[in-house]
């Protein structure tokens, strides 16, 4: 009689191993998708809850998709708030703040990286410091100063405050991206008569481009989602942004009993919409900047 064949060691090693991998990368797709899943839900649920009404929102049980969907909420919207106002003032503030943000620190950095002068180490080291410095610590003497110069409740003084704010970590940030490209570079187009300007221009931002769309985006997006600053300097609905809106929403006392969560969530849905989009469509140009920096 054939006796059945038992597998070899070499065999049996091989299977195991492939059990393992198979089992690894199971668990690794449950880790994902529960990642995913507690990362989503809330934004699953504001979305839904901003096509909700009012008085489907607390039912209980909980309904994962509403019975039937409406913009009535997004309509309230823009009756109880300058809405459109609030979008272009949000718009405004982000871009300025960023592009301001990115010219100076891109100066800034450049003259860190590449000129050495006394004190230079100091003023890096301070730049990396302030980034630590929480905004509510300085947020009464700015306002003392910002008062006196009139710059209170001003479109301006708001984009300063808040390029001030991130100038620091993008300084930081773009000094890494600036002592990568080669200083050959730089010599040979001051050998051929190059001034500092048409060096800047024609040589150091042609390479520094994924950096500096990558921190203008990111800026963008900070400046964006920005609140304090928005709430203690506007006054007006002239320069007050979305985020102040949101909390308008939340302590206006003609909507009743609670928080008005329905037409919260159609404002924060509409806040979401363009961060969303930005990184859906420069999310290579985002990972490229912050991975590849400056050399190509």
């Amino acid at each position: 009689m054939n006796q059945p064949s038992v597998p070899s060691k070499p065999e049996s090693f091989l299977n195991n191993y492939r059990l393992q991998q198979i089992l690894s990368r199971i668990l690794l797709y449950l880790c994902i998708a529960l990642f995913l899943f507690i990362v989503l839900l809330p934004f699953y649920w504001i979305l839904m809850s901003s096509f909700t009404p009012r008085y489907q929102m607390f039912s209980i049980p909980p309904r994962w998709f509403p019975a039937a969907l409406t913009l009535e909420n997004y309509v309230k919207l823009t009756q109880n708030i300058p809405f459109f106002r609030y979008y272009l003032n949000s718009l405004s503030f982000a871009f300025f703040s960023a592009a301001l943000s990115v010219v100076l620190s891109f100066l800034a950095s450049y003259a860190l990286a590449r000129i050495r002068f006394p004190g230079s180490n100091l003023v890096f080291i301070i730049f990396i410091v302030s980034i630590a410095i929480p905004q509510v610590g300085t947020l009464v003497p700015l306002f003392e100063m910002f008062n006196k110069l009139g710059l209170i409740n001003s479109r301006f003084g708001m984009v300063l405050l808040m390029a001030s704010l991130i100038t620091p970590f993008t300084v930081w940030t773009m000094v890494t991206f600036i002592q990568q490209i080669p200083e050959e570079i730089e010599e040979a187009a001051r050998i051929d008569g190059a001034s500092m300007a048409q060096l800047l221009w024609h040589i150091v931002v042609p390479v520094m481009t994924p950096a500096l769309a990558t921190m203008m985006i990111i800026n963008f997006i900070i400046s964006w989602n920005e609140l304090l600053y928005p709430l203690v300097f506007a006054t007006s609905s002239e320069t007050k942004t979305l985020s102040v809106g949101l909390v308008e929403l939340a302590v206006d006392p003609s909507m009743g009993a609670g928080r008005p969560w329905d037409l919260m969530s159609a404002l924060s849905v509409t806040m979401i919409i363009p961060v969303l989009l930005l990184v859906l469509v420069f999310q290579r140009l985002i990972v490229s900047g912050l991975t590849k920096g400056a050399i190509k």
